[in-house]
C-alpha cells in the first residue's frame, strides 16, 4: 500500500510538472510570436515573408497552445459523446459503436470498399497537401489525429470522391478500454466517429490549413452503417435511439455539426476470422509520438551545430589566436581550444539526451524541457531590457528552444515517455494511464 502511494504521489508530481513546462511553452511561443510581430515592422519588403511566419507561429503554435490552456480546465475529461482535437478542443461526434475484433473490423470495411488511410507522418502529410493541390488521387490519405480516452484513433478508414483527398468519407475508430461500458451500462468493444469532408479551408479556431466537414453528421454516421450491412451478410445492426440529445454544435475545426443523437450498434462478431488476432492489442499511446520525435530531431541538431561549431573553433585556432591575445598568442590558443572543447562537450550531451528523448526516458524529457526554459527565460530578459541586437543574433536557436518546449511539453509527448519509463508499474485512473476520457 506504501509503494502504491509513493506511486501516486510520483504520477501526480510528474503530471504537475508536466503542466508547468506546458504553461510555460505557452508563454514562451507568445512571446515569440510578439517579438517577430513587432520587429518585422522594420524589415521593409521582408515584412511579407514575417507576416507568414507570424501567421504560422500563430495558427500551429501559438493558438493551440493556448487552446490546450484553457481546454485543460473546462473541458470535461470524460466521455460525453464527442473526439477531442490535439489541442483539446471538442472535435467530431462519436456516432458508431461496434462489437467485435480489430480483425473483424478490418474485413467488414474492406469488404463494404473502404479503404484503411495511412497513418500521418511528414511523408504522408506533405503527399496529401500535394494531391489536394494538384487534384490527383490518393486512396490512402491521412486523416488527423482525434483523441478519445486519452489517445488518438487506433487506424481509420475513407472513400474517396471525386478522385481527390479534397472530399472524402471518413471514419475514425477506437478501441474501448478492457471492461468499460457505454453510458447505461451497455458493452462495446469500439467507438467511431464517421463524417465526411466537404473540402480544405481554414480551422475558425486556429486559423491552420484544414479540411472542412459536412454538417450533417449523422447521413456520413448512416452511409457507414449501410456499406458494411450489404457487403457483409453476417453483420448486423441495431440502434441505441436518444443516445444523446440532439444538438447543433461546431468541432474543434469550427465546422457547424448536427447530430439527432442516435448510436447505432454494428455487431460483427460474426464474421469469420481468417487469423489468430494478438492476446495483447497495441496501444496507440505506446507508439512513439510525432513530438517526440521532432523535439529529439530538433536536439540533435542542437547538438551537431554545437559540434560543428568547436571544429570551425579548432581549424580558425592558429589565424585567430593573435587577435585574442595580442601580447600572449599562446594563451590565445588555449582560449580557443578551451572553447571548442566546451562545444564539443555540449554537443555530445545534446546528442545523447536527444537519444534518451527519443527512447521516450522520462528525465531526459525533464532535462532538455528545463534548459530549453532556462535559454528562453534568459532571452527574454535580456531582450526587454534593450537587447533587440541580441535576439536578431540568437534567433534561430532561441527560436529552436521554443519549439523543443513545445514538442515535448505535448499531452502526447508527456503520456508517451510517462507510460515507457514506467510500463510495468501503470497505476489505475491516473492522469497519463490507460483512464477512459
Amino acid at each position: 500500500m506504501s509503494e502504491q502511494r509513493a506511486g501516486a504521489s510520483t504520477v501526480i508530481a510528474e503530471t504537475a510538472l508536466d503542466w508547468v513546462f506546458f504553461v510555460l511553452g505557452g508563454i514562451a511561443a507568445v512571446w515569440l510570436a510578439w517579438v517577430l510581430l513587432r520587429e518585422s515592422f522594420g524589415f521593409g519588403w521582408w515584412q511579407i515573408a514575417f507576416v507568414v511566419v507570424f501567421w504560422g507561429m500563430l495558427a500551429y503554435l501559438v493558438l493551440p497552445r493556448l487552446h490546450g490552456i484553457l481546454t485543460r480546465i473546462y473541458v470535461p475529461d470524460y466521455f460525453i459523446g464527442r473526439a477531442r482535437t490535439s489541442d483539446g478542443l471538442l472535435g467530431d461526434p462519436v456516432n458508431i459503436s461496434l462489437l467485435g475484433t480489430e480483425e473483424q473490423i478490418h474485413s467488414a470495411m474492406l469488404a463494404a470498399g473502404w479503404t484503411r488511410a495511412d497513418d500521418l507522418s511528414v511523408r504522408t502529410g506533405l503527399r496529401i497537401v500535394r494531391s489536394t493541390l494538384l487534384r490527383r488521387s490518393y486512396l490512402e490519405a491521412p486523416v488527423s489525429p482525434l483523441l478519445l480516452f486519452s489517445r488518438k484513433q487506433d487506424f481509420a478508414y475513407q472513400q474517396e470522391v471525386d478522385g481527390t483527398p479534397g472530399k472524402r468519407h471518413h471514419v475514425r475508430f477506437w478501441r474501448c478500454p478492457e471492461g468499460w461500458l457505454l453510458p447505461g451500462g451497455l458493452k462495446t468493444d469500439w467507438l467511431a466517429a464517421g463524417t465526411y469532408d466537404r473540402s480544405v479551408g481554414f480551422s475558425l479556431f486556429t486559423l491552420q490549413v484544414t479540411h472542412k466537414i459536412a454538417a450533417d453528421t449523422d447521413v456520413e454516421r448512416d452511409h457507414v452503417v449501410a456499406t458494411v450491412i450489404a457487403a457483409n451478410s453476417a453483420a448486423k445492426a441495431t440502434t441505441i435511439e436518444g443516445f444523446s440529445a440532439g444538438y447543433h454544435a461546431r468541432n474543434g475545426g469550427g465546422d457547424s455539426i448536427v447530430t439527432d443523437g442516435d448510436l447505432p450498434v454494428l455487431d460483427l462478431r460474426a464474421i469469420p476470422r481468417e487469423t489468430h488476432e494478438p492476446d495483447a492489442p497495441t496501444d496507440s499511446r505506446d507508439r512513439r509520438p510525432a513530438p517526440i520525435v521532432f523535439g529529439a530531431a530538433l536536439l540533435a541538431l542542437s547538438g551537431i551545430t554545437s559540434l560543428a561549431n568547436g571544429v570551425v573553433e579548432l581549424v580558425e585556432a592558429d589565424s585567430t589566436a593573435a587577435s585574442v591575445t595580442p601580447d600572449a598568442p599562446e594563451l590565445g590558443m588555449g582560449i580557443l581550444i578551451a572553447v571548442a572543447v566546451l562545444f564539443f562537450v555540449v554537443g555530445l550531451a545534446n546528442l545523447l539526451i536527444a537519444w534518451r528523448v527519443f527512447l521516450g526516458r522520462r528525465f531526459a524529457r525533464s532535462f532538455a524541457m528545463a534548459l530549453a526554459v532556462i535559454g528562453i527565460g534568459a532571452q527574454i530578459f535580456t531582450t526587454e531590457l534593450g537587447g533587440t541586437e541580441s535576439l536578431t543574433a540568437n534567433l534561430p536557436a532561441v527560436a529552436l528552444s521554443v519549439l523543443v518546449l513545445l514538442a515535448l511539453s505535448s499531452p502526447r509527448a508527456a503520456i508517451y515517455s510517462r507510460r515507457i519509463t514506467k510500463a510495468p508499474k501503470r497505476i489505475s485512473g491516473l492522469p497519463g494511464n490507460s483512464a477512459p476520457f
